[in-house]
């Protein structure tokens, strides 16, 4: 029985101030590659088939930009935008070939009641080429969102996008659109806003590696080396130069749907009180302003301070 549905997380889509700086750390040191640039927009790949996992705007200010998520085909992507303008959900650009995106495809996009925009596409170009370095992420793994409402965008992603719940904390639900145990986490906070992105290596071998690259870059593992409790996924963390909080995670997770049971809040905080199932790791204090927004949201002013006195002078 044809099922129309969001199969997986694609890829997502930031605001820099400077594309270039940006550009430059996701390739040097993230270990991504570039795959296009088209005026102020810069697409990198992973070392899988997907086409770009990483889209960089030029923009006023840092922020989260948009989050791309796969279906079948464009019959489901017709489907899934007919089942959503149905249900009243906040359509932002209906169903087309996307010729003047790179890689291409046919997509619809649509505003999630805490107002993140999301595309749902197929028949994006794939790649036939893939990367051999494990210490650089295969694909995004999953995206964690700040939200004001959980309970409202939780509905949102398992009621009418069709997400599966795979486990709740008492900070954060973890729903699914792959076999992965999380595509998205909501975590608790004060306002809706990206609390991290995290991309998959192929082994914890490889996320050592990428780790030590990026520390010889300047860059200290903020909360790490752990494993999680829900998604039992080994991670480590990093803020990069805009603010935003990176992950290299691997070992996540896989739910098999005829047998996964979520835990709940109660549960995990009997099983694992504590944020690493190791208890070694305890996230830095400038790693959780970075989670919160805050770190970006100061990047942004200084940059504005700077423009401000150029202006002036």
């Amino acid at each position: 029985m044809y099922e129309a549905r969001v199969t997986a997380l694609r890829g997502v889509e930031l605001n820099v101030l400077n594309l270039d700086e940006s550009a430059e750390f996701y390739r040097q040191s993230w270990g991504l590659e570039f795959v296009a640039r088209e005026g102020g927009v810069m697409y990198l790949r992973g070392g899988g088939a997907e086409h770009h996992i990483l889209t960089l705007h030029e923009a006023p200010r840092a922020s989260l930009h948009s989050i791309n998520f796969a279906a079948q085909d464009s019959r489901a992507v017709d489907a899934i935008h007919a089942k959503l303008a149905a249900l009243g959900v906040d359509i932002v650009a209906a169903p087309m070939a996307r010729s003047e995106i790179a890689g291409g495809g046919y997509a619809f996009s649509l505003r999630t009641p805490e107002g993140q925009i999301l595309t749902v596409s197929a028949e994006v170009r794939k790649h036939e080429t893939v990367f051999n370095d494990r210490s650089k992420p295969l694909k995004l793994s999953h995206i964690v969102l700040n939200v004001e409402d959980i309970e409202k965008q939780n509905r949102f992603f398992c009621d009418t996008l069709g997400f599966r719940l795979s486990d709740s904390t008492e900070r954060m639900d973890f729903v699914r659109c792959s076999a992965d145990h999380h595509s998205i986490a909501l975590a608790r906070g004060h306002g809706a806003g990206l609390n991290h992105m995290a991309y998959e290596v192929p082994n914890f071998d490889g996320l050592m590696r990428g780790a030590g690259r990026m520390k010889r870059g300047g860059f200290n593992v903020e909360w790490g080396v752990g494993r999680h409790g829900p998604g039992d996924n080994i991670f480590s963390y990093f803020v990069e130069p805009n603010g935003f909080v990176t992950e290299y995670t691997t070992e996540v997770e896989q739910i098999d749907e005829a047998i996964h049971m979520a835990g709940t809040p109660e549960f995990w905080a009997k099983k694992m009180p504590m944020p690493d199932r190791w208890g070694m790791a305890l996230p830095s204090q400038r790693l959780r302003e970075a989670m919160s927004g805050k770190l970006t949201e100061e990047h942004n002013l200084r940059c504005e301070d700077i423009i401000s006195r150029k202006m002036a002078g």
